[in-house]
């Protein structure tokens, strides 16, 4: 009989430690899906969106307000969009719809977040404690708070997207979202398009002079996106690793002498 060596018990391979902290960063449990990947690919396509608009704010807001207000929701626009119809340039009910409409359009996503992923996307929306643990709370708490939260939660200082993924969270019918979410934009939007239908010709001479320097603010914005990364990454090296100059080094005293 030939002798059998022993062997030796073979570990798991462990995965990388960069995939599991990149793993903190997704917000499913398990193996990804296809739902999972489109669902992810779609919010990213609308904060993609939001950055391709931000350059073209500044001329958006002088000649073509209700647009700017239908792809952003933004108050803003919608008070610019009003201040233009007090003087004839587009009617007033359209503003209100362009903004309500562009409040609420891409709302749904994180509705559905919430619904597929549950905690995960509130992790990702939020890194506040206090609001994770509100939003916990709201799939146990009565509908109506949750409904509530719906509707006020275009009021500023509000986590607007963590609201809808835990009303998501909370099994709430789309439908329900929906008209809810809807009645919260339109009585923001009603609110601002008053302001900015009350103020007329002078929110217009502000709109106009706006677009006088729209170049000078747009550039200012890209250049400050730009700049912005490179002086934090510059601060955070701090003084012991920035060059030391030239002057500097034949300034100081050698131990030769």
């Amino acid at each position: 009989m030939t002798p059998t060596t022993p062997t030796t018990p073979t570990t798991p391979p462990q995965r990388p430690r960069a995939s599991a902290r990149f793993r903190r960063y997704l917000p499913w449990e398990g193996p990804v899906t296809r739902v999972d990947l489109a669902l992810m690919g779609a919010i990213l396509g609308v904060v993609g969106l939001g950055l391709a608009i931000r350059p073209l704010t500044p001329f958006l807001i002088a000649h073509q307000p209700v647009l700017l207000a239908f792809l952003t929701g933004d108050a803003v626009a919608i008070g610019a969009g009003a201040a233009f119809a007090r003087i004839g340039e587009a009617p007033l009910w359209l503003v209100v719809v362009a903004g309500a409409v562009g409040m609420v359009k891409f709302d749904w996503l994180a509705w559905w977040a919430g619904r597929q992923w549950g905690p995960g996307i509130i992790r990702i929306f939020t890194t506040s404690e206090r609001a994770q643990r509100h939003a916990a709370l709201a799939t146990g708490r009565n509908p109506w708070i949750v409904r509530l939260a719906v509707v006020i939660a275009v009021l500023p200082g509000i986590p607007t997207a963590v609201v809808y993924a835990a009303a998501g969270w909370a099994r709430m019918r789309l439908a329900t979202f929906l008209l809810l979410d809807l009645v919260g934009a339109a009585l923001m939007t009603g609110t601002v398009a008053g302001l900015g239908y009350g103020l007329g010709q002078r929110a217009v001479d502000v709109v106009l002079m706006i677009d006088r320097y729209a170049s000078a603010v747009t550039l200012t914005m890209i250049a400050a996106a730009l700049l912005v990364p490179l002086v934090k990454r510059w601060f955070r090296r701090g003084p012991r690793n920035r060059p030391v100059s030239t002057a500097t080094r034949d300034e100081a005293p050698s131990d030769e002498q």
